[in-house]
């Protein structure tokens, strides 16, 4: 990554993903699941919806709704996060190619 001075201050450019930047294990999987929570929380609030409501449609529990909004989504899987999106009205669309590296990468576009 590209540094630079700004006022002082070390600037450093992020590589698209803040918890790869941060060092984080499973950077990819986290950014993928923070990329859906954040759509769930979107949808929740463009429902209007409470917790307890948001919770009973997406069939889990007002607490792991809260937890969720709260940005604590490590006890729900991918998976999970994809069906309460479904169950809040969104389609989902996974797209397999061949990538243009030898290793390819999982990428989220909402």
């Amino acid at each position: 990554m590209a540094k630079r001075m700004i006022k002082g201050i070390d600037v450093e450019n992020s590589s698209g993903n803040i918890f790869a930047d941060l060092g984080l294990p499973n950077a990819g999987k986290l950014k993928i699941k923070s990329g859906l929570v954040i759509e769930i929380t979107k949808a929740i609030r463009r429902l209007g919806l409470t917790q307890q409501a948001a919770a009973k449609r997406m069939g889990i529990t007002q607490a792991k709704v809260s937890d969720m909004m709260r940005g604590d989504f490590t006890n729900l899987s991918e998976r999970k996060l994809m069906d309460c999106l479904n169950r809040l009205g969104y389609d989902i669309e996974i797209k397999v190619k061949p990538a243009a590296q030898s290793i390819g990468h999982l990428t989220l576009a909402v």
